[in-house]
This record gives structure tokens, C-alpha cells and sequence, in this order.
């Protein structure tokens, strides 16, 4: 499973500061794939979007045109949605001369929302 990290931008840039400076050595996961909450996450997977991550994994559309015919949306909005999916790591866009082919990347979602800090965490499989 691969585990991204919750961190503020205010955390993250006092972190970064702190490495430049030579305060502290870079933590080991700061090559981690960060977001500031689990809320960003949360948000992305509407009931719309997890349609479109169940057609990509059970439909294995062959182009983003394919998927938007399967999905019924438009292919411009389509790719705004894609390029999220895949900047949280949920999908991968490849391409294979002109035509961009989506492909799912994670099956399964763990989200650990710590109620009484900004310590939530989630991973991926």
C-alpha cells in the first residue's frame, strides 16, 4: 500500500525552510505525494467520479473519447476531472501515439481522519 501525507502548506514550507537551512536533514518521506487534507481527497470522489473509476477498471476504455462515450460526458470536462484523478495517483493517463488511454492504478481507498487534529492519512492499494 502506498501511504500519502496530510501536511498544511504553512507545515510544509516551515519543514522546507528548516531542511534549506540545514536545521534538519529532509524527513524520509518528503518525496511523499502531499496533500493539505483529507477534505481535497474526500471532495474528488463524488458519486460522478467513482463512476468513471469503476467504467476505467471494468471497461478499460482505450481512449479518453472512449471513455467519455461510455461515461455520457463531455470529453473536455472529462479531461479536467482525469488530470485530478490522476495528480492524487488514482488513475494514469498513458499515451500511445495520439490518443490518451486511462487506466486505473489504485483498487482500494483507506482514509484515517484524526477528529481532533490535522492528522489524517490515507493509502492507496
Amino acid at each position: 500500500m502506498t501511504e500519502y501525507k496530510i501536511q498544511n502548506h504553512k507545515d510544509l514550507r516551515n519543514e522546507m525552510k528548516a531542511v534549506a537551512r540545514g536545521e534538519k536533514p529532509a524527513p524520509v518521506d518528503a518525496a511523499r505525494t502531499s496533500f493539505e487534507t483529507a477534505d481535497v481527497l474526500l471532495r474528488l470522489l463524488t458519486p460522478e467520479n467513482r463512476t468513471l473509476l469503476r467504467l476505467i477498471r471494468d471497461e478499460h476504455p482505450q481512449s479518453v473519447a472512449d471513455l467519455a462515450r461510455l461515461s455520457k460526458r463531455a470529453e473536455p470536462n472529462l479531461l479536467r476531472t482525469l488530470g485530478k484523478l490522476e495528480a492524487f495517483g488514482l488513475i494514469e493517463l498513458l499515451t500511445e501515439g495520439r490518443r490518451r488511454i486511462p487506466v486505473s492504478r489504485v483498487n482500494k481507498l483507506s482514509v484515517e481522519i484524526d477528529l481532533f487534529s490535522q492528522n489524517d492519512r490515507f493509502e492507496v492499494a
